[in-house]
């Protein structure tokens, strides 16, 4: 009997990762993705918890390691570019704003590529645009207008998911914002980080960040700013950087310096600051994974460990590819998935009020932020400050399955 087949779409981190685990156990796995290949580069992510357990599993730790960015911690910094304060990566074990692991997202799924592409089927350049499910089988059409037939469909496809869209309704339905907007890209190093994440925040919500990167002439560069529902056109990207210049003109530090470098960086991206929410992630053969289901926005810096846990506890359930997909076999393992996953999600997805700390609206607020930053350092405040912001990667207990115990043999 033929191999049951999956098809993924989206070959982000979550795309990748499951794809890894599902052919370890057998099944026939198609990606399918927009882009026209792995999209390199992107901003820095961590691999921290629960998120780093799973790649320990995979077998790939040690290749996301030597990837590894050289940090030494966060500043928040005033206009003239002196430190408010600081938190060095050694910080809560390692578990601060900046992990004792930080890799570039493009580095992560890079290697999650390389791992599977032999492994499984790839197609770039193309989407989903038409699902019809039966009971034994899912049609499947293209943007390039070929078809296919699949036992199930995975939507891997991010926050505004289409698949998502296809089988479970309008986006409206499941995406609540945030109240604010972040644009992400490259721009020179005009200040000499030195493995500094520095971020300035002004009066009005306004934060804007620079990162380290591979290229020490280069930094990932975010300008955020706070706002109620904007309207826009979200492929209008010379739109988005009109409203950039406009919320961040005059606002002090690099912030000119890094909206002349939104203008022309290639890899820019804008975005709202939002949740998904969903009461249940799965129909009879469509399931969602990561952002796509439950996004926890990356106020949360939660999104990797979300993508990472979701595949490998998604892929565990399914367990070998020996017995068929049947309806009612899906139905039991995307109930198991879920019981496993959902209270993950809901500690991933509660923020404490960080949109607060991350773009304070007055000085004062500022002020005191940059204060409490250095104060949660200390004891006896440390302890709190961990439980409450720097423990999340840890909560769950991961499942043990066969594919991952098999991976971690010599």
């Amino acid at each position: 009997m033929p191999a049951p087949t999956v098809l993924i779409s989206g070959a982000g981190i979550a795309g990748p990762a499951l794809a890894l685990w599902l052919t370890r156990n057998g099944y026939r796995v198609v990606v399918v993705e927009t882009a026209d290949g792995i999209r390199p580069g992107g901003q820095t992510v961590d691999l921290r918890g629960a998120g780093a357990d799973v790649v320990a599993r995979m077998g790939l730790l040690d290749q996301m390691k030597s990837r590894a960015l050289f940090q030494r911690g966060i500043a928040w910094v005033r206009s003239d570019g002196s430190r408010r304060a600081e938190m060095p990566v050694t910080a809560f074990d390692g578990n601060g704003p900046v992990s004792k692991l930080e890799i570039l997202r493009g580095d992560l799924v890079d290697v999650l590529y390389r791992a599977t592409k032999d492994r499984c089927e790839y197609r770039f350049g193309t989407r989903i645009t038409a699902l019809s499910e039966h009971d034994a089988s899912v049609d499947v059409t293209f943007s390039d207008g070929t078809t296919m037939q699949a036992d199930m469909v995975v939507g891997a496809d991010g926050p505004h998911s289409a698949v998502r869209r296809l089988v479970f309704g309008p986006e409206e339905q499941f995406v609540t914002p945030l109240g604010g907007y972040n644009a992400w890209f490259s721009a020179p190093d005009t200040v000499g980080l030195d493995g500094w994440y520095l971020m300035f925040q002004a009066p009005g919500g306004l934060n804007a960040s620079m990162r380290p990167s591979h290229d020490p002439s280069t930094v990932k560069a975010g300008l955020s700013f706070r706002a109620e529902s904007l309207t826009y056109d979200r492929h209008d990207l010379d739109g988005q950087r009109r409203m950039l210049r406009d919320r961040f003109a005059g606002a002090g530090w690099q912030c000119d310096a890094l909206v002349a470098a939104a203008e022309q960086a290639e890899d820019f991206y804008f975005d709202s600051f939002a949740q998904v929410k969903m009461a249940s992630w799965s129909s009879s053969r469509v399931t969602l994974v990561g952002d796509a289901g439950y996004c926890a926005s990356p106020l949360s810096g939660m999104g990797t460990s979300l993508a990472l846990v979701g595949a490998y506890l998604l892929a565990g359930e399914l367990g070998s590819a020996a017995t068929d997909l049947t309806v009612d076999r899906l139905r039991a393992v995307f109930g198991r998935y879920d019981t496993v996953m959902r209270p993950y999600v809901d500690r991933c997805q509660k923020l404490n009020n960080t949109l607060d700390r991350y773009a304070p609206l007055t000085e004062k607020e500022i002020s005191d932020n940059a204060t409490a930053m250095k104060w949660m350092q200390r004891w006896p405040l440390r302890p709190i400050a961990s439980r409450l912001w720097f423990r999340t990667a840890d909560a769950i207990t991961l499942p043990e399955y066969s594919a991952a115990e098999e991976a971690r043999r010599p």
